[in-house]
């Protein structure tokens, strides 16, 4: 029987990051259709800065990730 190849440490930190960044991301959406933040959002046309600071954590991680885990 074939013994299975273990990814690499560098592949798993890289898959987390992805998904790290994709749950930010989600979360973000989540929070921005809050009342709160609907109101926020009306009153001065811009998100609250805890869902663009989960958007900009999120994207970040993501392309973080997606770098690491492309990188030779």
């Amino acid at each position: 029987m074939a013994k299975k190849k273990a990814l690499p440490l560098a592949e798993i930190v890289s898959i987390v990051l992805m998904v790290a960044g994709i749950g930010l991301i989600f979360w973000g959406y989540q929070i921005s259709g809050s009342f709160s933040s609907k109101l926020t959002l009306k009153l001065t046309g811009a998100h609250t800065d805890k869902v663009m600071q989960l958007y900009i954590g999120g994207a970040a991680s993501f392309v973080a990730g997606l770098v690491l885990y492309f990188k030779k």
